[in-house]
């Protein structure tokens, strides 16, 4: 897929206010920090699309990006530490969970995941919510150029040692570098097979 055009849409703080469902969506998720920013602009090849703060937690509603004028590309808020209320974190916590259960036309969730780091039980906790209810996702495995190759595959390792104890198998998984540009070819090559999975509701 060659991306033509990137274009902001809409921030929503209720998934009643987002863009009506007449595209494939694909949306973004992640810990706080994961480096999601960084990595939708390094997919869209437009630097400051999405935007890249030093404090976590800065995403606070659902943002809709529209690309080639034909899917939706998604970030949501992350999940995890981010300098916030109580309140407010279960605010996000129920957006996120409205959107990825109710939103009939997300085709897949990307959940992110930080390379450097052995497996964190808010990751593992987060994907089997996921399987749970049924929304299709896959795991994608973040800042593997600051990682090296030896600790990335010694950790993606350990997470599938890990889900593989109560998972019959592994989900769709992508190794990627914001700042390589690792990954972003495999990332639109399966945006672009599973397209054809969005049926548009007469």
């Amino acid at each position: 897929m060659i991306i033509k055009s990137a274009t902001y849409v809409t921030s929503s703080a209720k998934i009643s206010q987002c863009p009506p469902p007449d595209m494939p969506e694909y949306a973004f998720i992640g810990r706080s920090n994961v480096g999601k920013s960084s990595l939708i602009n390094m997919i869209v090849t437009k630097k400051g699309l999405a935007k890249i703060s030093g404090t976590p937690g800065k995403t606070r509603t659902v943002n809709h990006f529209i690309i080639n004028d034909s899917w939706y590309l998604v970030d949501l808020p992350g999940y995890g530490y981010a300098r916030a209320s109580q309140k407010q974190r279960e605010e996000w916590s129920r957006l996120i969970n409205t959107y990825v259960t109710k939103r009939e036309n997300l085709i897949s969730l990307f959940v992110l995941i930080d390379a450097r780091h052995e497996p964190i039980a808010s990751d593992l906790e987060f994907m089997e919510k996921m399987a749970l209810n049924g929304v299709p996702f896959a795991r994608v495995f973040t800042k593997a150029d600051k990682a090296g190759q030896r600790e990335t595959e010694k950790n993606l390792a350990l997470h599938n040692k890990i889900m593989l104890e109560r998972w019959e198998s592994l989900p769709v998984t992508f190794v990627t570098s914001a700042t390589k540009g690792k990954g972003r070819d495999e990332l639109l090559d399966y945006i672009s097979e599973t397209m054809k999975f969005f049926k548009k509701e007469k």
